[in-house]
């Protein structure tokens, strides 16, 4: 296929349209049906790919996304960089709902997901010790910042299997673990761009503290409608980010994130 895209963005839940004067194309994959048709537009002089990982609808629950056939149909188009916003919850009472994060880590804790492109008969390990981009990282914190948006340039996202949220004692856990932020698509959304030769930057918007603050009675334990809730309210601000995000990231790449796997390999 024609390269037709340089940037490509996946929307989370309450993110399910981004550009405007868009054209929708359908992709085949040889993993199945990516999530949604992927929309295509102009950004700043950059050709932009959208595809809400949920699909418009939000028909399709974490654990059922079809990561690769996404991850995938981003690569016919010929991306090379990914930015990849969510709504997340915070198990630090600092990170606080409104706030992003700029995750630099993550921990999986899921389950049975197809979570790689290397299914043999060649093996490939591939090293995930930083596994997001710290040039588009870098960009996305200036930026952030730029636009008066808290911006926190650290922190460990934890990714539960979902659909449910977590326990009382899962989210004690985590939280005594140091980790700061909570979501279920991180994995392994990241790590299949990293196996594509991509550059990844995760964005979690804060919407929630997840099951509530110790000590606080006042803060109830998250729900669905104050996910979609608070992402709603601070959808112009992730619009805005991701606008001057896009316009600010160089042609040309300067970090090591299309090294990693053996030149072979694909």
């Amino acid at each position: 296929m024609k390269k037709r895209a340089d940037i490509g963005v996946f929307g989370g839940s309450g993110f399910y349209r981004f550009l405007e004067n868009v054209e929708e194309v359908t992709i085949e994959t040889p993993y199945g049906a990516p999530s949604d048709k992927v929309a295509l537009a102009t950004v700043g002089g950059r050709r932009v790919a959208f595809l809400p990982r949920h699909g418009r609808d939000h028909q399709l629950p974490p654990h059922m996304i079809n990561y690769r056939a996404n991850l995938w149909a981003m690569k016919e188009l010929g991306v090379r960089r990914i930015i990849g916003p969510n709504a997340s919850g915070s198990l630090q009472p600092e990170i606080k709902p409104g706030d992003f994060v700029v995750v630099d880590q993550f921990v999986d804790r899921t389950s049975g997901r197809k979570d790689t492109f290397f299914d043999g008969p060649i093996t490939t390990h591939i090293s995930m010790a930083d596994p997001y981009c710290p040039e588009m990282r870098q960009i996305a914190i200036e930026k952030g910042r730029e636009l008066g948006i808290t911006m926190h340039d650290t922190g460990t996202v934890v990714v539960i299997q979902g659909p449910r949220f977590s326990t009382r004692s899962e989210s004690h856990w985590f939280s005594q673990m140091g980790w700061e932020v909570i979501n279920m698509t991180q994995y392994p959304e990241v790590v299949l761009a990293r196996e594509l030769d991509m550059c990844y930057v995760n964005i979690a918007l804060i919407t929630d503290y997840d099951v509530g603050l110790e000590g606080r009675s006042d803060i109830m334990p998250v729900t669905h409608e104050q996910v979609i809730k608070v992402f709603n309210e601070n959808n112009e601000k992730l619009r805005g980010l991701l606008y001057a995000m896009i316009e600010a990231i160089p042609l040309e790449r300067h970090c090591h994130c299309a090294e990693v796997i053996p030149p072979d390999r694909w």
